[in-house]
């Protein structure tokens, strides 16, 4: 049905809830442990049984997978996926294929939970910020005290055991300025193959920007839109001088299916959202990560099927406002294909009564970046459409 959500969705399973191990001064996350007053900020074993078996029952895709994210979700223990991937084989109907991937921020990791990512095909995402000194800006533990060499040993760790692990770089007012520096850093220092850069974008005045206001009100450690995409630039330009085919950036990987007219596996850049929703602790349905909230909350999953409310007639809706509230300045664009107003969350306010429908804070950034990718990409196309593999194309 045009305009409905895919027959494949994500669910990002929030086990501990907001609850961190880390106090990172630029995550929205932390301040959703005030929906949950008094909460346990621990799933019980009722909701994960109920979760698995719902997902497995209304997910009629070849591969399905279980994601885990936080807050921290190694605070729930080893113990507890170990549990999750029994409610897997429990539930699992013939010819269905589950995958495992878990985010964190490394601090807990030893060999036990190494072996265990490794042993069960875990694909482990790692939140590292670049060097030293760009990552302890901001990823810090309640005393104020940086992460780096942490997480560092925990990528080490990961390594050691063979595990399959991306880099999640949030990119922040504290690396911005230095791309090539962060860069070179995950791919010489650390040899990973597999990297994401995320913006970091929170806005101060209650969560959105004020009415009329003539500078995007933004905290302290977000990037500014121009300087982000020369981020964005400046590493591309490395990465398609020497590394396509070697080094997997999702940002660029996404932008190159664009080019080709294909489906883009990044929420962000999609015309249609709505597909990659948010499981909290307690079974807590919400319609996306950056829309824990009251008015976003779809329901509960011991109280409504999950498929239920994945394909509820609310979060369709949800999914197709990115499309048809997009300002009139997106519409006439000429790399709105590519972009799509990026993630709502991002937009100024629009009319009021109405979620973000204003210009996304960040697309100068991406105008920049998009404009600057533009014959590089056409010219990947071309020569992807003639049968040329990634390294031929890096020898041209």
């Amino acid at each position: 049905m045009p305009g409905s959500l895919p027959p494949a969705f994500q669910v990002l399973v929030k086990p501990a809830g907001s609850r961190c191990n880390l106090a990172c001064k630029y995550c929205f996350y932390l301040r959703k442990e005030a929906l949950y007053p008094g909460g346990t900020f621990r799933m019980s074993e009722e909701v994960l049984e109920s979760y698995i078996r719902q997902l497995l029952a209304c997910q009629d895709v070849p591969e399905i997978n279980l994601s885990w994210q936080g807050g921290e979700p190694t605070l729930m223990g080893l113990d507890f996926y170990k549990r999750s991937l029994a409610y897997v084989r429990k539930f699992q109907r013939p010819g269905q294929q589950v995958t495992c991937s878990l985010q964190t921020n490394g601090i807990l990791l030893d060999e036990a939970w190494c072996s265990f990512f490794k042993e069960q095909g875990f694909l482990v995402g790692l939140s590292m910020d670049g060097p030293a000194s760009f990552h302890d800006a901001y990823r810090v533990d309640g005393g104020g005290r940086g992460s780096f060499d942490r997480v560092r040993t925990a990528w080490e760790l990961l390594q050691a055991h063979g595990v399959e692990v991306n880099i999640l770089c949030a990119v922040h007012a504290a690396n911005v300025g230095h791309p090539l520096e962060v860069y070179r850093f995950f791919r010489d220092d650390l040899q990973a193959r597999y990297l994401q850069f995320i913006p970091i974008v929170e806005w101060t005045r209650g969560g959105v920007p004020a009415s009329g206001a003539s500078a995007a009100p933004v905290s302290q450690p977000s990037v500014s839109p121009e300087p982000f995409g020369r981020f964005l630039v400046a590493i591309f330009q490395e990465w398609v001088h020497h590394d396509i085919g070697t080094v997997f950036v999702q940002a660029f990987e996404a932008a190159l299916a664009c080019w080709c007219r294909l489906p883009v596996g990044v929420c962000v850049f999609q015309e249609i959202c709505g597909s990659s929703l948010v499981l909290e602790h307690n079974g807590d349905l919400y319609s996306c990560d950056h829309y824990v909230e009251p008015a976003h909350r779809l329901g509960n999953i011991l109280e409504t099927p999950l498929g239920e409310l994945v394909f509820s007639t609310r979060q369709r809706q949800f999914g197709l406002d990115k499309r048809d509230r997009l300002p009139a300045a997106c519409l006439t664009c000429d790399v709105r294909f590519a972009c799509h107003g990026e993630c709502p969350r991002n937009h100024s306010p629009g009319p009021p009564g109405t979620r973000e429908d204003g210009l996304n804070y960040l697309c100068p950034g991406y105008k920049l970046f998009f404009h600057h990718i533009a014959a590089p990409m056409r010219r990947m196309v071309s020569l992807l459409s003639q049968g040329r593999s990634p390294a031929e194309i890096m020898r041209m």
